[in-house]
């Protein structure tokens, strides 16, 4: 998707300087900077409800955080930043009515998520006839910016909207393979996905990193994760003489198909990318997780020094649910856009002009910044700059970070 762990305008706007077409609204300063001025709204899209909802919230409120701190820190003078965040659940069809919704208001200048690459893919011609710039701070799949036959070599970028602060599949899954057959010894793999978007994708960068080093896939297959009944497929696993598996998926069926292949008494672990890296995949899996491996986009956010202060202010905020997987890179997507409305701003003297969202959106291809994940950047397809990635083994009940490294093609 995604994977884990781990966010905005120069002079005061003088009273009724937007004209009547511009995008954003004067309002009193709702959103916490105690003074009138310009609203600009943020959108969020992610699965709030349902069984990925552990990343969705995290994601909402990383994106809520670094409004509110943008405004406190009245970094876009004049400007008070809004979240407004949409329910996917997880949905292509509901992710391509919250991308209408959002386009419709005029108000909104950017937009955070979605978490699920399939659910991206009914939003972006929606958000790019918009004009309206879309980063997703969880999206994997490289034909999302690079186009369908991204892997034959042919790269075209179809939606230059389109933009995320993660890492794609391209580099995720052959990651995971080098460390499996180089640092793990694995050398015969049991492959599974869920037939979607995701992990369909994510599994097919692992496969074919992993037979070029020598591995050998021993049995393939395929589970609807809606089901939580994977015998069949476990009784596969378990006579392969597979001495790993690799899951292309997210954790509300990983979880159980782990902990199901542990009580077949095939006592090998079960690998997948950053779809499955949340604590709801150790308590889904019981004691199947231990030794179980994950990768996910970027360093532990937790490590990195740079984001220290997001993880401090996080907690002030009170925020019931964990930043999760995504926390730190849906505060890099949402700065993004607040950096990008700086930018705008500035360069039309201390106001938005009328056609705010084309002219954001042009300035989110050049922005550049520290964030919370790192240095924050975009190259020619809209894809992040940062390739970092980590792989993870679940000890004792929780993740554990093992390496921290960039795939070396």
């Amino acid at each position: 998707m995604r994977s884990r762990q781990l966010i905005a305008v120069t002079a005061a706007l003088a009273a009724g300087a937007l004209t009547l077409t511009a995008c954003g609204s004067r309002d009193g300063g709702s959103t916490g900077d105690g003074g009138s001025g310009t609203t600009v709204v943020i959108g969020v899209d992610a699965p709030l409800t349902g069984d990925l909802s552990a990343l969705g919230l995290g994601i909402k409120n990383s994106a809520d955080l670094a409004a509110k701190q943008a405004n406190e820190k009245k970094y876009v003078k004049g400007v008070t930043f809004k979240i407004q965040a949409l329910d996917d659940q997880a949905q292509a069809s509901s992710g391509q009515q919250n991308a209408t919704k959002l386009t419709a208001d005029k108000d909104v200048l950017g937009v955070v998520g979605p978490l699920n690459s399939s659910v991206s893919e009914s939003m972006q011609k929606v958000f790019d006839d918009a004009k309206l710039a879309q980063i997703s701070p969880a999206n994997t799949s490289p034909s999302l910016t690079q186009g369908a036959k991204w892997a034959e070599g042919q790269k075209t970028r179809t939606y230059k909207s389109y933009f995320r602060t993660a890492t794609t599949d391209a580099i995720q899954g052959p990651f995971a393979a080098q460390y499996l057959f180089n640092k793990a010894g694995k050398k015969k793999v049991f492959i599974i996905d869920d037939k979607k978007t995701y992990g369909s994708g994510l599994a097919g960068t692992f496969k074919g990193e992993f037979t070029k080093l020598g591995g050998q896939v021993v049995g393939e297959g395929h589970i609807d994760p809606e089901s939580k009944d994977f015998s069949a497929i476990v009784t596969q696993v378990k006579n392969s003489g597979a001495d790993v598996v690799y899951y292309g998926g997210e954790y509300p069926a990983a979880g159980p198909l782990s902990k199901q292949i542990k009580a077949s008494g095939a006592n090998i672990p079960l690998v997948g990318g950053d779809g499955i890296y949340d604590k709801k995949y150790v308590e889904l899996a019981g004691d199947g997780a231990i030794g179980d491996f994950a990768t996910s986009v970027g360093a532990p956010v937790e490590s990195l020094p740079s984001a220290k202060e997001f993880v401090a202010n996080y907690e002030k905020a009170g925020y019931k649910d964990p930043f999760a997987a995504y926390g730190g890179y849906s505060y890099d997507s949402a700065w993004a856009v607040i950096e990008a409305v700086k930018k705008v701003v500035d360069a039309n003297n201390g106001k938005l002009p009328s056609d705010a969202r084309a002219k954001v959106l042009e300035a989110v291809q050049g922005v550049s910044f520290d964030g919370v994940t790192g240095k924050v950047s975009f190259d020619e397809f809209g894809d992040a700059t940062n390739k970092q990635l980590t792989v993870y083994k679940v000890e004792g009940g929780e993740w554990k970070s093992v390496e921290s490294g960039t795939y070396g093609g």
